[in-house]
C-alpha cells in the first residue's frame, strides 16, 4: 500500500505537472502575439524616431549655417554702417567750413553794400570787410578774370 500511495501520488503530481505545461503553453501562445505585436510596434517607433532626429540634426546643421552667414552679413553691415558715418562726418566737416567762409563772405558783402549805397566808397576799400570781398571774388567767385581787378 505504500507503494500504492506513491504511486497515486506521482500520478496526482504529474497531472499538476501536466496542467501547469498546459497553462503555460496556453500563456505562451496567448502573449506571444502581444510581444510580437509589441516588438514590431517598438520597431515602428525606433524608425520613426530615428527618422525625425535625422530631421532635427539636418534642421540644426541648416540653422548653424544660417547663423554664420546671418553674423557675416551683420559684421559686413556694421561695417558699410562706420565707413558712411565716418564720410558723413568729414561731409559735415567740410560743409561746416564751407558755409562758415560762405557766411563771412555773405556779411562782407553786406557792409561793402552798405558802405556803397551810403556812398563811403573810397573809404570801404581800407576796410577789413573790402579786403575779405577782394579775396572772394579771387579765389571763389566764378568771374572772368578782367572783372577782378
Amino acid at each position: 500500500t505504500m507503494l500504492q500511495d506513491m504511486q497515486k501520488k506521482v500520478t496526482e503530481e504529474g497531472k499538476k505537472e501536466e496542467e501547469l505545461y498546459h497553462k503555460f503553453i496556453c500563456f505562451c501562445k496567448t502573449s506571444g502575439g502581444d510581444l510580437d505585436a509589441s516588438i514590431e510596434a517598438a520597431k515602428e517607433k525606433i524608425e520613426s524616431a530615428s527618422a525625425e532626429l535625422q530631421a532635427k540634426v539636418e534642421r540644426k546643421a541648416q540653422t548653424d549655417a544660417d547663423l554664420k552667414e546671418h553674423e557675416a552679413s551683420r559684421a559686413e553691415a556694421e561695417e558699410t554702417m562706420a565707413t558712411a558715418l565716418a564720410l558723413r562726418e568729414k561731409e559735415a566737416g567740410e560743409f561746416a567750413k564751407l558755409k562758415s567762409d560762405l557766411e563771412t563772405n555773405i556779411a562782407a558783402i553786406g557792409k561793402a553794400v552798405a558802405a556803397i549805397e551810403t556812398g563811403a566808397g573810397g573809404a570801404f576799400l581800407q576796410t577789413s570787410a573790402a579786403s575779405l570781398v577782394r579775396s572772394f571774388a579771387m579765389e571763389r567767385a566764378e568771374l572772368p578774370d578782367a572783372t577782378r581787378q
